[in-house]
């Protein structure tokens, strides 16, 4: 007997029935097309989300602008390079208003899913993601931590108990993460509520119990579940579906259990 052949998943037809169907199927025949049509909608509603967001300052620098004119050239260099400081913050502020209410008009909530990368709910993500994305890579590092960052997840679907502090940007998938009373991220912590398993994009909530700390530079992947009062130590990858146990010490790569009079022994 020969060996078994590998099954093509973007080759299967959709178990979609109507319109749906024939749109995933279409979404999977013609899978790079689609895809690169797919991104001039979402640069589109990028680039709306950003003008919408500098209007504010773009108002405040034309003010600063005709008011300055009387004043001396250095002073006036001055000012206008204040404005355009200060219309840097109104963006973001304005941003984390604009993008949560856009990812609501859009029905972006995730839900626990499996599938091919190719398919509608996975379009649902693409866009709950960039949307993250824009707010993240452009202006969450000067509001974490802090209570805005916190409103900005909320705002996007993330569940977060009281006391939560989230010292990290490195957030994805926020409708899919859950946080109990007085958790800890550290700085840097990366959360993703999905992976990759033999071609399919898997979404999988993930749920950090009251009082959890998570160590700088960790990793938590999807469908991880840290228990009450765990820690996890810095810099170690917790990897998908793996349950910490409440009050249980995490760390290494992949992240095992580790005796507390382990971490207390001198070379």
């Amino acid at each position: 007997m020969g060996a078994p052949q590998k099954l093509d998943i973007y080759s299967l037809k959709s178990e979609r029935k109507g319109l749906a169907g024939r749109l995933e199927n279409l979404l999977r025949e013609f899978k790079i097309i689609v895809h690169l049509v797919m991104l001039a909608p979402l640069y589109m509603i990028g680039g709306a989300c950003i003008g919408l967001a500098l209007l504010p300052g773009f108002y405040l620098f034309s003010w600063m602008s005709s008011w300055s004119e009387g004043v001396s050239q250095g002073l006036r260099f001055w000012l206008l390079g204040s404005s355009l400081g200060l219309g840097y913050f109104m963006y973001g502020f304005s941003m984390i208003m604009i993008v949560p209410t856009l990812n609501f008009l859009f029905r972006t909530k995730l839900s626990e899913w499996r599938g091919p990368y190719y398919s509608l709910p996975a379009i649902r993500w693409y866009v709950h993601n960039g949307l993250t994305y824009i707010v993240r890579y452009t202006f969450l590092e000067f509001i974490t931590p802090t209570p805005f960052n916190l409103f900005f997840f909320r705002m996007m679907g993330m569940k977060i108990g009281e006391g939560t502090i989230i010292n990290t940007s490195h957030l994805s998938d926020p409708s899919l993460v859950e946080m109990g009373r007085k958790v800890t991220l550290g700085g840097s912590v990366t959360i993703v509520a999905h992976y990759g398993q033999g071609g399919y994009l898997v979404l999988a909530p993930v749920k950090i119990h009251d009082k959890a700390t998570i160590g700088l530079r960790a990793i938590l992947m999807g469908g991880v579940t840290i228990g009450e009062g765990a820690k996890i130590l810095p810099n170690s990858v917790v990897l998908p579906k793996t349950h910490v146990p409440a009050g249980e010490t995490w760390g290494g790569v992949p992240a095992r259990r580790i005796d507390p009079s382990e971490l207390t022994k001198v070379s």
